[in-house]
C-alpha cells in the first residue's frame, strides 16, 4: 500500500467525530427507515386485504387470505431483497458505491407508489400487480443493505466505527416504529371520518369501500422518506477507501476526504516519468478472485460465518415480525378479528405493532449503538443468540400455560386463562435482544471483515443468506403456525435455530478497534503491493499525500 494511502486512511481512522459523520448516518439511515418501513409495513395491512379481496362466501365471519396469497404478498419482497444485495453488493465493488447508491433510492420510490397504485378489474390481477411492485421495491431495497453498510464503515472512524454502522441499521427499528403509526394513524382518520353503520352484516363490514383507499396510502407513504434523502445521497462523494484500493486514484481519494474532513491534504509531486503521467490513476490488478483458493484460505470461514449467523438469524427475527399479526390476538393485544370492522383491525394491529417496536425492538438497535465499541461485536452476538434461544425455548415449551386453554365460542380474544404479561414479556425481550444482538451485528461485522474491492459483494452475500432465512420464515413457519400445536413446535424450532447461530458465531473474528485494512490483510498484503508497483512499472507512481 502506498504512503499517500495510508495518509488519507489514517486521518479517516483518527478523525473526530464531527458534523459530516451524522450526516452521513442519517442519509444512509433514511434509506434503512425506508427499507424496514416498506418491508413491514404489509403486516398491518395483510389482514384488511383479506377482508377486502377474500370475503367468506356466506358472509358469516370475516375475510381471509388464503394461505398462497398470503405468504406470496408477505414473502415476494424478500426475494426482491434477496436478488436486489447479490445484483447491487456485485455492483457496488464494480462501479463504485456512490454511483449505485442512487440507483436503489429511485427503485424504492418508484415501487412504493406503483404498490399502492395496484388497480385491477379482479381481485386476482390486484394482488399480482401488488406482488409485482413489491418484488421490484425489494429490489432496490436489498441494494442498500450492502452499500449502506460498507460506506457508512469506509467514512467512519476506527474508535467508533462500530457505533456509526449501528446506527445506520438502528433506523431499522425506527421504521418499523413508523409503520406502525402511520398505519394506526391512517387508520384512525378513516374510523373518524367514516362511521360504520351498527346494522352492517360481518361481510359488509369486512368491505368497507374506503378501506381500499386505507392499505394504498400506507404502502406509497413509503416513498417520501426515500425521496428526501436523493438530493443528498447524490452529492456524497465516493468513499476514499474505494477511490485509492480499487481505483488506485490515490489524488481524487484525498480531495474527496478532504471535504468530509474538512481538513486540506498537500500532495507531494509524484515520482512519475513525466508530467503528463503525474495524474494517471494507479491500476490495482487484484492477485485474488472471490472464489480463488487464496480468497477461500483468507476470508472463507470469515464469509461462512458471517453468511450462517445472518440465515440463522432472519428465520428466527422474521418469523416473529410477520407472524405479529397473529401473535397479537394470543397475546390479548388485539380482539378476534369478527369483533371489530375492517378498519378498526388495521388500528388494532398497527397500535399493537407501534407498542412492540417502541419498547422492545427501538431499544436494542440503539443499546448496540452505545455499547458496541466498548462490549465488541462477537460478545453482543454470542448474547444475543444465546437470549433469543432461552425466551423462545420458554414460549414453546411453556406455552399452554402461558396462553391458557382453548377459547370459548364467545370470547373476545383467543387469549385464554393464560399469563398474558409473561407472554408478552418475553415476546418483548426475544426482539430486544434480537436487536442487541445479532440483528445489528450480522449487518456491522461483513462491512469490515473483507478486502475493499469485495467488501460490498461478501456484504450482499452475506445479506442473501440472511434473506434466505427471512423466505423460510415468511413462507414456512407461518404455514407451520396455523393452530396451537403447530405453534408450539415452530417456537421450539426456532430456538434450537437461534443456538445454532450461537455456534457459528465462533467463526466471525472481533473487529472493535482495528482498521479496516488492518482486519482485511490490505495493510501489507502481497496483492495491494503488486498493485502499486505495477502502477509505479508504467510511469504512474502513487503521489504522497500529507495532512494539513
Amino acid at each position: 500500500m502506498s504512503e499517500g494511502s495510508k495518509a488519507v486512511f489514517s486521518a479517516l481512522d483518527n478523525a473526530k467525530t464531527q458534523r459530516y459523520h451524522f450526516k452521513a448516518i442519517v442519509i444512509a439511515g433514511m434509506g434503512f427507515f425506508t427499507d424496514a418501513y416498506d418491508l413491514f409495513c404489509i403486516t398491518a395491512v395483510t389482514k384488511l386485504l383479506g377482508r377486502l379481496y377474500y370475503p367468506d362466501p356466506k358472509g358469516q365471519k370475516p375475510g381471509k387470505l388464503p394461505h398462497n396469497v398470503n405468504n406470496a404478498i408477505t414473502g415476494v419482497a424478500l426475494w426482491g431483497t434477496l436478488a436486489g444485495q447479490l445484483f447491487f453488493g456485485w455492483l457496488g465493488d464494480k462501479l463504485g458505491r456512490k454511483k449505485v447508491y442512487g440507483i436503489t433510492l429511485v427503485t424504492m420510490v418508484g415501487c412504493a407508489v406503483a404498490s399502492g397504485l395496484s388497480f385491477g378489474s379482479t381481485t386476482r390481477s390486484v394482488i399480482t400487480t401488488l406482488c409485482f411492485f413489491r418484488f421490484w421495491l425489494g429490489f432496490g431495497i436489498g441494494g442498500d443493505y450492502p452499500l449502506s453498510a460498507v460506506i457508512m464503515s469506509e467514512y467512519a472512524n476506527q474508535k467508533t466505527r462500530g457505533g456509526f454502522v449501528a446506527a445506520v441499521f438502528a433506523m431499522q427499528g425506527v421504521g418499523i416504529l413508523f409503520a406502525g403509526a402511520v398505519a394506526m394513524l391512517v387508520s384512525k382518520i378513516f374510523l373518524l371520518s367514516f362511521e360504520t353503520p351498527p346494522f352492517l352484516s360481518v361481510h359488509e363490514k369486512s368491505t368497507q369501500p374506503q378501506a381500499d383507499f386505507l392499505w394504498r396510502i400506507v404502502l406509497m407513504f413509503g416513498a417520501v422518506p426515500a425521496a428526501l434523502t436523493f438530493y443528498w445521497r447524490q452529492k456524497m462523494p465516493e468513499t476514499a477507501r474505494y477511490t485509492a484500493l480499487v481505483q488506485g486514484d490515490h489524488q481524487k481519494a484525498a480531495l474527496d476526504m478532504a471535504k468530509v474532513l474538512e481538513r486540506d491534504f498537500v500532495m507531494d509531486r509524484p515520482m512519475a516519468n513525466s508530467e503528463s503521467n503525474a495524474n494517471r490513476p494507479v491500476s490495482l490488478q487484484p492477485s485474488y478472485g472471490l472464489w480463488s483458493t487464496e480468497f477461500l484460505k483468507r476470508h472463507g470461514l470469515h464469509l461462512l460465518g458471517t453468511a450462517s449467523t445472518w440465515l440463522l438469524l432472519d428465520i428466527a427475527f422474521y418469523s416473529l415480525n410477520l407472524a405479529q399479526k397473529d401473535v397479537y390476538p394470543v397475546s390479548k393485544l388485539v380482539p378476534r378479528a369478527e369483533h371489530m370492522n375492517a378498519i378498526e383491525e388495521v388500528f388494532k394491529i398497527s397500535k399493537a405493532m407501534f407498542i412492540i417496536a417502541l419498547f422492545a425492538q427501538v431499544p436494542g438497535y440503539w443499546v448496540t449503538v452505545f455499547l458496541i465499541d466498548k462490549v465488541g461485536r462477537f460478545y453482543i452476538q454470542l448474547g444475543g443468540f444465546f437470549f433469543m434461544s432461552v425466551f423462545m425455548a420458554v414460549l414453546g415449551f411453556r406455552y399452554d400455560h402461558l396462553t391458557g386453554k382453548s377459547c370459548p365460542v364467545d370470547n373476545k380474544y383467543d387469549f385464554c386463562g393464560g399469563h398474558s404479561s409473561a407472554f408478552i414479556a418475553l415476546l418483548a425481550l426475544t426482539l430486544f435482544f434480537a436487536n442487541f444482538g445479532p440483528n445489528s451485528t450480522t449487518f456491522i461485522v461483513p462491512a469490515e471483515l473483507f478486502p475493499a474491492r469485495l467488501r460490498s459483494t461478501c456484504h450482499g452475500i452475506s445479506a442473501a443468506a440472511g434473506k434466505a432465512g427471512a423466505i423460510i420464515g415468511a413462507f414456512w413457519v407461518q404455514n407451520y403456525t396455523q393452530d396451537a400445536k403447530g405453534t408450539k413446535t415452530a417456537i421450539k424450532v426456532l430456538a434450537v435455530v437461534n443456538m445454532l447461530g450461537f455456534v457459528f458465531t465462533f467463526l466471525v473474528p472481533e473487529t472493535k478497534g482495528r482498521a479496516l485494512e488492518e482486519i482485511s490483510g490490505e495493510d501489507n498484503a502481497d496483492d495491494i503491493d503488486k498493485g502499486s508497483r505495477s502502477g509505479v512499472a508504467n510511469g504512474a507512481a502513487a503521489p504522497e499525500t500529507q495532512m494539513v
